[in-house]
């Protein structure tokens, strides 16, 4: 049977604007509290929250997780690649670079997407749109930023090559996910939760233990709580939705889309005015959605014909 490119309908796509609002929100969050919450105790934080809240979820809606090894083994897996891994080093990381830099290394995930995903599914093979379509995104969060935060490149090269590594891990990640497509999407998120509070733990006591740590503000407390249950727990109950129904190269457009909806919230409820730049960005984001998609460019040759 011959592989072919995945398409989005109106639903995922309602899913992937609402899960870039609901991520939009995790920089802000991580942003309050890591000015007085060591970075392993906010990952720590989130996990467990999220895990509790899952677990709870999963309760209600009476679905089983078996307590055997093929079952638990690959959330483990998916735990490391999406959450262990790239939140420690983006943790880190958002505490010696801006987040304008944090963005555009953020947004790459599609680009090492497409190419992992060429490899290891059989209807997400790479094509010239998908490749365009990236390298559109990644230059419209440019644009949208601002070139000038081009600058700020090279000068904390550990920290870039952190976000660089979160990336790729990100990116296998949606791949590996892939696997959990005959599972209820509340369970794998709530599976992966537990795993990944299980791992965090010794990490906490072996470099943040709690008898070492103050109290922290409640701008932090409440930004916590915020990202463990809004960007963790209900985030990644959409990821597994959205991966299930779209795909791993889809699910990843959530990057380019960041900066995007923090630009238009911005605009909506606090009365930011857009500028050129942001509009430049906001169309090459566009375009480059609309050419990963592939229907909109079919379409325009059809009415060639």
């Amino acid at each position: 049977m011959a592989a072919v490119s995945r398409s989005m309908g109106l639903g995922d796509w309602v899913q992937i604007v609402t899960l870039s609002i609901v991520w939009g929100g995790s920089y802000f969050f991580v942003g309050v509290a890591v000015d007085d919450v060591h970075p392993l105790v906010i990952v720590f934080s989130r996990v467990a929250l999220g895990a509790a809240a899952l677990l709870v979820a999963v309760r209600i809606a009476g679905y089983d997780m078996p307590l055997t090894v093929a079952y638990w083994r690959p959330l483990l897996g998916m735990s490391i690649l999406n959450n262990i891994v790239p939140w420690c080093l983006i943790t880190w990381g958002q505490t010696e670079i801006d987040s304008g830099v944090a963005a555009i290394f953020n947004a790459t995930t599609p680009l090492f997407t497409v190419v992992i995903a060429n490899f290891f599914t059989a209807d997400e093979k790479l094509t010239p749109g998908k490749v365009l379509g990236v390298l559109l995104g990644i230059a419209g969060v440019v644009v949208l930023i601002g070139p000038d935060v081009l600058a700020g490149l090279g000068t904390a090269i550990l920290a870039e090559i952190a976000f660089l590594v979160a990336s790729v891990s990100y990116a296998m990640s949606s791949v590996f996910a892939r696997r959990f497509h005959d599972r209820p999407p509340i369970a794998s998120a709530a599976g992966q939760m537990v795993c990944s509070t299980i791992l965090m733990a010794p990490l906490v006591l072996a470099f943040a233990p709690p008898w070492t740590q103050t109290m922290p503000g409640w701008p932090s407390v409440v930004s916590v709580i915020c990202l463990g249950l809004l960007s963790t727990a209900f985030g990644y109950f959409l990821v597994f939705r959205v991966i299930r129904s779209a795909g791993a190269t889809n699910f990843s457009l959530v990057t380019f889309l960041l900066p995007l909806t923090a630009i238009l919230l911005g605009t909506v409820f606090l009365g930011e005015r857009l500028d050129l730049s942001a509009i430049g960005g906001m169309a090459l984001i566009g375009l480059g959605l609309a050419a990963i998609d592939g229907r909109p460019a079919a379409a325009l040759l059809r009415s060639f014909r």
